[in-house]
């Protein structure tokens, strides 16, 4: 069990208040961000994707764990950034062009920063232009795709076109995810995986970071 019981217990149940509450305390007692977040925060996050798979955990709590999480990373990143400490890997992650569905995408990102990635969001609706500026901007090594709808899966091919047209393909690895999306097609697109479910993705993104 982790030293900051309280911080763990606060995002495992998905309070935020608490969640604040504790990173404040585990601060003033001298707890390091970088440890708060390796020793406490993504073992939680780490448990809440195995509650969810074992469904005892449904999309709620993974949204309210996330907001959680979200809480205790909102004071810990400006310290993270004044002692220019970084995390190791970084993901760029968006709903794909034409697609305003953001509910699955929001989970995987705050799972995502749960487990120790800094995570840049996109958003929404996201034209293959802005994934590649993204990529030769922030130079992530993992750019996670969504799509909720039938019509707007195209747009992850286009993307992927678009990625390797600027050259960019082999520096990122790139997952794809969302309701209608499969396997089969992440591997007529080109992509280096697929995930149906949160908890997923952030096993996908941290055993392709293992093998780079």
């Amino acid at each position: 069990m982790p030293q900051w019981t309280e911080l763990y217990d606060a995002v495992l149940n998905g309070d935020d208040k608490k969640a604040h509450a504790a990173t404040i305390t585990a601060l003033a007692a001298g707890a390091l961000p970088m440890d708060l977040i390796q020793e406490t925060m993504v073992p939680a996050m780490d448990e809440v994707g195995r509650l969810f798979e074992a469904e005892e955990y449904f999309v709620p709590e993974l949204l309210l764990a996330g907001r959680a999480m979200k809480n205790a990373l909102a004071l810990l990143k400006p310290l993270l950034a004044a002692s220019g400490q970084k995390m190791a890997t970084r993901v760029v992650i968006g709903t794909v062009a034409g697609d305003l569905h953001d509910i699955g995408k929001n989970i995987v990102a705050s799972m995502l920063e749960g487990s120790g990635f800094e995570v840049i969001d996109l958003g929404t609706d996201v034209s293959p232009a802005k994934f590649v500026a993204a990529v030769e901007q922030r130079q992530p090594h993992v750019v996670c795709m969504s799509a909720l709808l039938t019509v707007t899966m195209p747009a992850m091919k286009k993307t992927m076109d678009a990625l390797e047209t600027a050259g960019l393909r082999t520096r990122v690895k790139v997952l794809i995810g969302g309701a209608p999306v499969t396997m089969q097609y992440a591997r007529e697109i080109g992509a280096d995986g697929y995930s149906e479910n949160a908890s997923g993705a952030v096993g996908l993104v941290k055993n392709l970071v293992a093998r780079a």
